[in-house]
């Protein structure tokens, strides 16, 4: 067999037999087994949210004291920091991650996520009000922050390491317990992880679930032991989730697709705004949901930029990520290249101009790659702009002011991200503001941890990153008395 060979689940801190045994893991770049993953039961998903519940009414880890997680929190950080080297292997082979990414979003960024949720844990728990009259008597009272209880973290293909710590990380801060479910795609990473982090909390904080099926995931939404479900992946299935969810009024954070508006104004700064657009292309192959996957381009800049586009796509690097110089690596799955390919075909047939890419490479006769493809002549009502493809494919539309980029961009399901480039700030801040969305950047702005992260519309529900992430993952009482 090559590759590791996890055949087993975490439940209450023990790491048992998967009662389903092992399934292959491939690599996405050669089509060869990068390891085999655990399949569990249904009983055995139902089992591990039992033992959540058990340790969070049980176990020492919801009454600690913030300071107490997170010195635990900082050590499950220092131990993953120790083993990152191997761990970035494993990612390129399980995701196909080019290796600038597997290293610094895909890893190091673990790391840093489980860092900051030690800061969030010594976030002050209470929070006096004011004393106030009311009738003859003075209210006063204070406001006291407590863990929902037992949280399910449903984690996608794209990152799944980095969305687990970014899942787990404020969960457990906040004193929650966890069970984790990944993508059964590549679920090696996370299994390595969830080992580092149960070794140095008490047993049942962290379990660990996983196989091929929906029918694990499901097991979770509908345990009555778990009390909150985190997912981050398509919106059919967010909404599904949410459904089923909703019989017992679960806590829900879902961060689903998006199909980003990348607005560029004839004013911008050119190459950076040209940087940014190539980015769909060789930021984890488009597999990314704040990816501005929608190019919308005033219409005297528009005829130079896609022609640019066009020419620079085929000289793109495209195959193995292991190997020097490769900027484009596969799509994780066959089934998502076959995905990718249908809104491709789609794409043509409503009338777009295919200007480049659209093929499997023919240099490569293995692995799951896509080439970077560009689709110009588009209108804003075609399944390639309105659909999220999560693949190397930009869809090209020109707008003629301001006024019509501000539609184009709001005539969408999705609300997840923007992007804005233009030399007038004034124009860029009135873009920002117009455009509804849960974030927008404007030229080029960096990604900051502290800011709120979610959507609007079909693009989900809730906010975290930060100090809002603390409203997240935890719930809010009042106490009050009279003064």
């Amino acid at each position: 067999m090559a590759g590791p060979v996890f055949d087993q689940v975490l439940i209450g801190g023990r790491w048992v037999p998967a009662a389903g045994g092992t399934y292959p893991v491939v690599n996405p770049a050669t089509e060869e087994i990068a390891g085999h993953a655990p399949a569990c039961s249904v009983a055995q998903a139902e089992a591990a949210a039992s033992a959540a519940r058990d340790a969070f009414e049980r176990g020492p880890w919801r009454t600690m004291s913030g300071g107490e997680r997170a010195a635990l929190l900082r050590t499950a950080a220092e131990r993953f920091q120790g083993e990152m080297d191997g761990l970035v292997e494993l990612t390129i082979a399980e995701t196909g991650a080019v290796r600038a990414v597997a290293e610094a979003q895909q890893v190091r960024a673990v790391a840093g996520r489980l860092l900051r949720a030690a800061e969030l844990a010594t976030a002050p728990l209470e929070q006096g009000v004011p004393p106030r009259e009311t009738g003859r008597s003075l209210a006063a009272g204070v406001i006291v922050r407590e863990p929902v209880g037992v949280v399910a973290c449903i984690t996608p293909f794209n990152f799944p390491m980095t969305n687990c710590a970014g899942k787990i990380g404020p969960a457990l801060a906040c004193g929650n317990t966890v069970v984790v479910k990944p993508s059964p795609v590549d679920p090696l990473g996370v299994a390595e992880l969830c080992r580092i982090v149960d070794a140095v909390l008490p047993p049942g904080v962290v379990n660990f679930v996983n196989g091929e099926g929906a029918e694990i995931g499901e097991a979770l939404v509908r345990s009555p032991d778990v009390d909150m479900i985190s997912f981050t992946g398509s919106t059919a299935v967010g909404r599904r989730i949410k459904e089923a969810a909703a019989g017992r009024m679960k806590r829900t954070v879902l961060e689903l697709g998006g199909k980003s508006a990348n607005i560029i104004f004839a004013d911008c700064d050119v190459d950076r705004a040209f940087a940014s657009a190539m980015s769909v292309w060789t930021f984890h192959s488009g597999q990314i949901c704040i990816a501005g996957t929608r190019v919308l381009i005033e219409e005297p800049l528009y005829e130079p930029f896609t022609r640019r586009l066009a020419a620079s796509g085929p000289t793109l690097r495209i195959g193995d990520p292991r190997e020097p110089g490769v900027v484009v690596g596969p799509l994780v799955s066959a089934a998502q290249r076959t995905r990718v390919e249908r809104f491709i075909t789609r794409g043509r047939e409503e009338g777009a101009t295919l200007a480049c890419g659209g093929r499997r490479p023919p240099h490569l006769s293995r692995g799951y790659y896509v080439e970077p493809t560009l689709f110009t002549d588009a209108r804003n009502d075609m399944t390639i702009a309105r659909e999220e493809i999560f693949g190397p494919v930009i869809t090209a539309i020109p707008f003629r002011d301001e006024a019509e980029a501000i539609a184009l961009a709001n005539q969408s399901d999705y609300g997840l991200y923007g992007y804005v480039w233009t030399g007038d700030a004034a124009r860029g801040l009135r873009v920002a503001h117009a455009v509804r969305t849960g974030t927008m950047q404007i030229n080029g702005s960096p990604l900051n941890p502290d800011a709120p992260f979610g959507g609007y519309k079909l693009s989900g529900v809730g906010r975290v990153g930060g100090q809002w992430t603390l409203g997240a993952y935890s719930e809010l009482k009042y106490i009050g008395w009279i003064a």
